[in-house]
């Protein structure tokens, strides 16, 4: 079935496709049927061969203004149990292939806490980061507390969540928890930029290396070592380590097929 609240584009540029969040009257809500069709799509594309890496982004006005409280206003603690929404979540934090966030506008609430499930994120100058789930009587529920306060450290992270104050896309970019600020028209061609240039590299090479670097944000400096080493080691197994090594040694760009 075609979704109906997101838009996949195959092949925006090589090797490089984008999903676009679309419930623009609602400024992008995180409704259950649009989780579940981003997690559906996320998992058709990191099984497709002939993508490396994935964009995704909302429209100019919101990447996405939060979850959707209509869904949520009228439930108990045990329909929110059943309902297991964030295993959604969980599922989208094990795609394998490097995912960039092209943030324009609102990331509010669980949008904030989706783009923050990517692995880079691009803003436009327009864009707006926060928590305000503390002006429901709520708190974050989708990694809020627990990524925020990794990339941008305590004092912010406590800021943005007990006051719910949004931050600008600078205040954003010099606390660490963006990769770049461009004019609004740009922001989208910039992270379909970035994607192309990420996707030029060995797509064994590139899971490889976002899988060690995320394991750093849950073990030991010591446990962490010893993965990455393990994966480093894995990699001399493989056709594209043999290519990038020789194609160094003679002075040409590497074809990588991910082999």
């Amino acid at each position: 079935m075609q979704p109906e609240f997101i838009i996949i584009h195959q092949q925006v540029a090589p090797h490089v496709a984008h999903i676009q969040l679309n419930r623009p009257k609602e400024l992008n809500a995180l409704n259950l049927q649009l989780m579940g069709e981003l997690r559906d799509a996320l998992k058709q594309l990191d099984a497709d061969d002939t993508v490396r890496v994935i964009v995704l982004s909302g429209n100019e006005k919101a990447f996405a203004a939060g979850a959707d409280i209509k869904q949520m206003a009228d439930k108990t603690a045990v329909d929110m149990y059943n309902i297991d929404q964030f295993s959604t979540w969980d599922a989208i934090k094990k795609i394998k292939k490097p995912i960039i966030a092209a943030v324009s506008g609102f990331a509010l609430g669980g949008g904030c806490e989706l783009s923050m499930l990517c692995d880079m994120i691009v803003a436009s100058e327009t864009a707006r980061f926060g928590q305000p789930e503390i002006k429901l009587g709520v708190m974050p529920g989708a990694g809020g507390t627990q990524r925020l306060t990794r990339a941008v450290g305590k004092a912010l992270a406590m800021e943005m969540v007990l006051s719910g104050r949004f931050i600008t896309a600078q205040e954003a970019r010099q606390a660490g928890l963006i990769n770049h600020v461009v004019p609004v028209e740009l922001y989208l061609q910039e992270a379909i930029k970035l994607a192309a240039a990420t996707a030029t590299m060995s797509p064994l090479a590139l899971k490889m290396a976002k899988e060690a670097v995320l394991k750093a944000f849950d073990t030991t400096l010591e446990e962490g070592l010893h993965f990455e080493r393990k994966n480093f080691y894995l990699l001399f197994a493989s056709e594209d380590q043999k290519e990038g090594m020789r194609a160094f040694t003679e002075k040409r760009a590497p074809v990588f097929t991910g082999k």
